[in-house]
Parts: C-alpha cells; sequence; structure tokens
C-alpha cells in the first residue's frame, strides 16, 4: 500500500508498505513514519493520505482513506501549509482561516447536502527534519467529494450553453440562499470552488474565506482582503462594506465565464469600466437582463438576495395584461369629441384599435424572457471570423495545390477539395478547432507541401504567393459578407 507523507518538505513523499495491503492488518497496524524524514504517516491514527490533489494558497489536499470504516471510505484531507515567510499578523490571519473552514463545515455542512460534511479537525505535533525541534501541523478533514470542478470541466468541454449554466445558476443560488440565511458570506464564488460530482449534483467548496455577519439589522461586514481577483465585486477587492450581493456578482462573473470561455480579465474592459460579455455569446433576454443587474458595480443597484435572482430567473412574467388594458380607456376617448364635424372619420377608426389588442400579445411575447433555446456555442466576433476566413483560405490553397498535383485539376479533385474545406469550415463553426489551433494547424499542412516535392507543382515563392492570395480573398469575402448580414440586420 502507498502512503503519501504529509510533511510540505520530504525530499521523497511516497512509502510502500506492502502487509498494509492485507485488509485486517491495515486496520489493525500501529502507526508508521515516512521512511525519508520519519513523518507519522496514518493521521490520527485512521486516516491514510495516499495521493496528493492540490498544493497553494495556506495549505495542501490529499486524498485519503478512512480505515475505521468498513469500505475505507474516501476523504479529503487539509493541511495548514501557509507558503512563504509570513509575519506574525499574516500567519495567524491564516490560520484562522483554515480554523474557519472547519467551523463553518461542521456548522453548515451537515444541513446542506451540497456543502461537505466535516470529518475531523486535529494537530499532529512532529520534530522538525534539520533541527530536531518540536512542529504543529494542522489538518481538517472532510467528505470527499468524485468529480471535476467546473474550471476543470469549463477546460475539458468548452463553453457552456444556457441551459447548463442556468443550471449551474440555480444550484448555487439555492446553497447560497442557504449559507446567507445563516448569516454567512462565502467571498471567494469562482469556478474552481464549485465541484460536480459524478452523480450531477453541484458543490460549493472552499469555505475558509467564509465572513460571519454580525447579528445586527443590516447584512454586512468589512472584507479582509480575501478574494479572488477578477470575480471579486469592487466593494470587496477595496476592503470595503461587503453583503451577500457580493456573493451574486462572483456567481454572476463565474457564470459569463462559463457562457463565453473567456477570463474574467479579457471580459472586463477597465477602460470603460463596464463587462463586455455579449459580443461573445448569445442568450436570451432574461439571463442577460439578470446577469447584468447581478454585475452592477454598486451593490445597492444589484439584487439583495439569492432568493431575488431565483425569482428573476423562474418566475413568469405578467406585464402583458397591462399593455392591453392600457389603450383600452383611449380608444374609448375619440368619441367624445362627437359634435365637430370634423372629425366624422373617427367613428370608422374605432373599429380599427377593437382588433389591435389581439396582435398586441404577438409583439410582447417574443420580450418575455423565456426562450432559452438560443444556441451559444457558435456566435463569433468580427476578429474571430476574419481569423478563421484566413485559416480557411490558407488551408483551401494548400489543399488545392496538392490535390492539384496529385490527382490534377478534375471532378474528382474538386470535389475532394469542397469535402476538405467543407470539413474545416465545420471544425471551426463548433469550435473544434480555434484559437491557437489555426496556426498550428496551418504551420503543419504548409510544411507537409514544401517538404512533400509531390503534393506541389509550383516552386516554394509560387506556393507561398497562392495561399496568401487565397487567405486575404476569403478574408475579403468574409468582410463583404459580414457588411451585407448587419445592413440587413440593421434594416430588418
Amino acid at each position: 500500500m502507498e502512503i503519501h507523507c504529509t510533511r510540505p518538505d520530504c525530499a521523497r513523499p511516497l512509502n510502500v508498505f506492502s502487509d498494509l495491503d492485507d485488509r485486517n492488518t491495515l486496520k489493525t497496524a500501529q502507526q508508521k513514519y515516512c521512511t525519508a524524514c520519519g513523518m507519522p504517516l496514518i493521521l490520527a491514527g485512521r486516516y491514510i493520505p495516499s495521493k496528493l490533489l492540490a498544493q497553494g494558497g495556506f495549505g495542501a489536499a490529499y486524498l485519503a482513506s478512512d480505515r475505521y470504516t468498513p469500505t475505507m471510505r474516501p476523504c479529503l484531507v487539509k493541511q495548514f501549509q501557509p507558503a512563504g515567510d509570513l509575519t506574525p499578523d499574516q500567519l495567524e490571519t491564516a490560520r484562522n482561516l483554515f480554523d474557519r473552514e472547519a467551523e463553518v463545515l461542521e456548522e453548515l455542512g451537515s444541513q446542506h447536502p451540497q456543502i461537505p460534511n466535516l470529518l475531523a479537525n486535529f494537530q499532529i505535533t512532529a520534530p522538525t527534519i534539520a533541527t530536531g525541534a518540536v512542529k504543529d501541523f494542522f489538518y481538517l478533514v472532510q467528505e470527499f467529494i468524485d468529480g471535476e470542478n467546473l474550471e476543470e470541466e469549463l477546460e475539458r468541454k468548452g463553453q457552456f450553453s444556457e441551459a447548463e449554466v442556468t443550471e449551474v445558476l440555480v444550484e448555487i443560488l439555492t446553497i447560497l440562499k442557504f449559507v446567507h440565511d445563516r448569516g454567512s458570506i462565502h467571498r471567494d464564488i469562482k469556478p474552481a470552488n464549485i465541484m460536480r460530482h459524478r452523480n450531477g449534483r453541484l458543490y460549493l467548496l472552499d469555505f475558509g474565506a467564509v465572513k460571519q455577519v454580525a447579528a445586527t439589522a443590516t447584512p454586512k461586514t468589512r472584507s479582509t482582503g480575501i478574494y479572488s481577483l477578477g470575480f471579486a465585486p469592487p466593494e470587496q477587492m477595496a476592503g470595503g462594506q461587503i453583503y451577500p450581493s457580493t456573493d451574486l456578482y462572483a456567481l454572476a462573473v463565474t457564470t459569463i465565464s462559463l457562457l463565453t470561455g473567456k477570463s474574467p480579465q479579457d471580459l472586463f474592459d477597465s477602460y470603460s469600466n463596464q463587462w463586455n460579455w455579449r459580443g461573445y455569446v448569445r442568450v436570451s433576454d432574461r439571463l442577460e437582463g439578470t446577469l447584468n443587474r447581478m454585475l452592477q458595480a454598486a451593490p445597492a443597484l444589484r439584487f439583495d438576495s439569492a432568493t431575488e435572482v431565483l425569482e428573476a430567473l423562474t418566475s413568469t412574467p405578467t406585464p402583458t395584461p397591462t399593455p392591453i388594458s392600457t389603450p383600452a380607456p383611449t380608444t374609448v376617448q375619440p368619441p367624445t369629441p362627437a359634435p365637430i364635424p370634423a372629425p366624422t372619420p373617427t367613428p370608422v377608426r374605432l373599429p380599427t384599435p377593437a382588433p389591435t389588442p389581439a396582435p398586441t400579445p404577438a409583439p410582447v411575447t417574443p420580450a418575455s424572457p423565456a426562450s432559452p433555446p438560443v444556441a451559444t456555442g457558435t456566435s463569433f466576433s468580427t476578429l474571430q471570423l476574419l481569423s478563421s476566413a484566413a485559416f480557411t483560405g490558407f488551408e483551401g490553397g494548400l489543399f488545392a495545390i496538392a490535390l492539384g498535383s496529385l490527382l490534377g485539376i478534375s471532378p474528382l479533385s474538386t470535389g475532394i477539395w469542397g469535402l476538405m474545406v467543407g470539413a474545416l469550415v465545420f471544425l471551426q463553426y463548433r469550435r473544434w478547432l480555434e484559437g491557437k489551433d489555426l496556426p498550428i494547424v496551418g504551420g503543419l499542412t504548409l510544411a507537409l507541401v514544401v517538404f512533400i516535392p509531390a503534393l506541389r507543382d509550383y516552386n516554394l515563392g509560387s506556393v507561398v504567393a497562392i495561399v496568401l492570395l487565397a487567405g486575404l480573398s476569403a478574408v475579403a469575402v468574409a468582410t463583404l459578407f459580414r457588411l451585407i448580414y448587419r445592413l440587413i440586420s440593421s434594416v430588418l
């Protein structure tokens, strides 16, 4: 059995004990010690760390097993490991954060199914390697969530659809409502702190930055500077008062990051001091309006609570009857000046407004933001469109040179060329080929044509000239198409 040493500066942390492969021996064995540094390995006599999962900030996280449970239940062991040389005040702050996570998990994790449970909290005393002086090591053990966080999921599968982010929003808002109702503010909402279990359920993690709110009439407290850059709102970064809406702002940044596949720094325009995310994705008016309100710089302009956001996302809009009933009195108004001869045509117009209420709901209904099935992964900015066009033209030129050299100019080579270019366009449309992939694929294709004589009947200068001309032609066509599309859109 492999056991991972938890001493931060251990030279060879992985230890192998073949006698522990036997389940009975494992449950009754005495303490084991690291063969490299002498650190106790079986934490609190029961938790056996087997793998380092993450390290950074104030601690490290290990996958461990509880040897005193029938199934050797997996669990997550967090060790307090402050990085760098901290002042006594900084060290105390870091230690308080570590202890706070244990307290919050014990209070909230046992009450909500989507917050991990605290299983244990303890310290171990062991001598240091260099001097032999005694040192304390602090640990907390919590429920292990087997899955991947949303940051990892975004890297693996790409942009989230509107339906997917709405699911994330609703689930995390429900958890935040529970947290806020119990006088706490999370203060570090981001994709890396939202874990999706293999069964699909979402969990909110990392409660080390949680701030308890004083039991006063106004739910606010002062920030201590604990936040993730890009996700935190202005009041938190400035060290000012924070509110439940501070978490809502960070959740909105998390949502637009998942929708667009972009980092917050790419979506925030510091020059105009506003979020510019709508150019990257198309969503319903309801979701756009909700997110924009959550992203307001001033806390007073945001939603006050997670409950309000849930209502904005799920409530059925009822403003439709109001516009219909309002015109009714105004249409009755014209018959009053009947004595004047000039308005004689007025009675003729009275029947016309009567049918108008029927069509009126038609324009109102689209305004109701209940159309989430809008595709979200296929909208391109102008720069993306032109770079894709240049790449397609460049590759199309190379394909034409290679096929013409191998098969000559024939219907067969032309058909194959069309299929290859069509496949290229499809791959870019589905975003399976984008960004850094384009120059890599283009360079590889150009190298094949240049260095394999059978693929080109032209000299190197002619090849470069042909592919550049093809790329520029594709850019020109794409630009013209974009202009025509925008003109038609503005007219319609």
